[in-house]
């Protein structure tokens, strides 16, 4: 392992002892050891985390994909500078980075132990705290829509939750390639940050029928893209105004995640509505190692190296002024958990950024 002689013993680190629905109590700040980085990992000194709807879970102990060991530390994206590096990543050593820590977990705290396929570099050009607002929506966004739905110029896409972190990013990828977007959100703050973004029609969901207004939009034809992070909620409607060969993006669940492992999707609308339907799962991994993990778990992910072309061309498009990071706010770590609260409360546009102390801006 290679490290900077200078690491403390000991960091910061918020952890949850004991599940529980109040997260500002759930969430406890301990000291806790440095972590050591094995075979593959990087040790990434966190500058600024952005927060999560999947953080929650880890809090709250709802429905989780993998449940940790308590105490566990949440916190699944952090940007910071690789501190330290484990056996076969050399030359990660002070490289500036977004990455997802190890079992999404590990990310409230100075130092995050991190798998090197997770990590992917930020440049300097792009400051913070833009810098740690942009992979987990961007690379959602551009997975799904170009990846996936080769979205293409002309086309109509439908993005459910759009003033979110994923769905702005996807009202900003749509418009790059040259789409036409709907958009639907739950108040008139977000609707005009969608406008703003550049969405062509904005629909609060709260008060109008979006199905109605897909369908009088297209002409009854109906979208070729939808870009649903929402799930259960509006599913059989955004189905039903799905154009023939369509596209249909299953992103997310932040209806009711208890759908997310159960069997709920009626076949025969699938098959009536002649659409595709598309997951989409950002977990990143080694090409070579992608068939043995097939094999074990039955899962697809994505290739690291995909992951590093995503985002090459997302970095270059905030360059040059084309898209960029929609940050509601951003706190401090010790308003960490409060801010945790907020989001789940719906209080939030955009990404909520937490930032160290020893956060450097270069």
């Amino acid at each position: 392992m290679t490290s900077n002689d200078a690491l403390p013993e000991t960091m910061r680190a918020y952890r949850v002892h004991e599940y529980g629905e109040n997260l500002t109590t759930a969430l406890r700040l301990d000291e806790v050891p440095v972590p050591v980085p094995g075979p593959g990992e990087l040790l990434v000194r966190v500058e600024a985390l952005p927060l999560n709807l999947n953080d929650i879970e880890r809090v709250n102990g709802r429905n989780m994909m993998v449940r940790p060991e308590l105490p566990c530390t949440p916190g699944m994206e952090v940007m910071g500078r690789v501190a330290a590096c484990g056996d076969g990543v050399d030359g990660w050593q002070d490289r500036r980075v977004v990455a997802m820590p190890k079992q999404a977990t590990g990310g409230f705290a100075d130092y995050a132990i991190c798998p090197v396929v997770s990590a992917f570099d930020m440049p300097d050009s792009v400051p913070l705290p833009d810098a740690a607002a942009l992979y987990f929506p961007f690379h959602l966004a551009w997975l799904g829509l170009i990846d996936r739905a080769a979205l293409k110029a002309g086309e109509t896409v439908l993005i459910h939750a759009a003033a979110g972190g994923a769905g702005s990013a996807a009202i900003q990828i749509a418009k790059d390639v040259g789409a036409t977007v709907i958009a639907t959100v739950g108040s008139e703050e977000k609707m005009q940050l969608c406008r703003d973004l550049g969405a062509d029609t904005v629909i609060n969901y709260s008060e109008q029928d979006f199905q109605e207004i897909v369908m009088e939009a297209t002409g009854n034809r109906g979208v070729e893209v939808v870009f649903d992070n929402v799930g259960a909620a509006v599913m059989d409607a955004s189905m039903k105004c799905t154009a023939y060969n369509g596209r249909y993006l299953m992103m997310g669940f932040a209806s009711d995640k208890s759908y997310a492992d159960e069997k709920f999707v009626v076949p025969r609308s699938v098959s009536a509505g002649n659409l595709r339907l598309c997951g989409v799962l950002l977990a990143y991994a080694d090409e070579n190692i992608g068939p043995m993990m097939k094999k074990a778990m039955g899962w697809n992910f994505v290739p690291d190296k995909l992951g590093e072309s995503v985002m090459s061309e997302i970095v270059d498009r905030v360059v040059s002024g084309k898209i960029k990071a929609v940050i509601g706010k951003t706190v401090s770590f010790e308003q960490l958990p409060q801010a945790l609260e907020d989001m789940r409360a719906r209080k939030t546009v955009g990404r909520t950024i937490v930032t160290l102390e020893s956060a450097v801006d270069s």
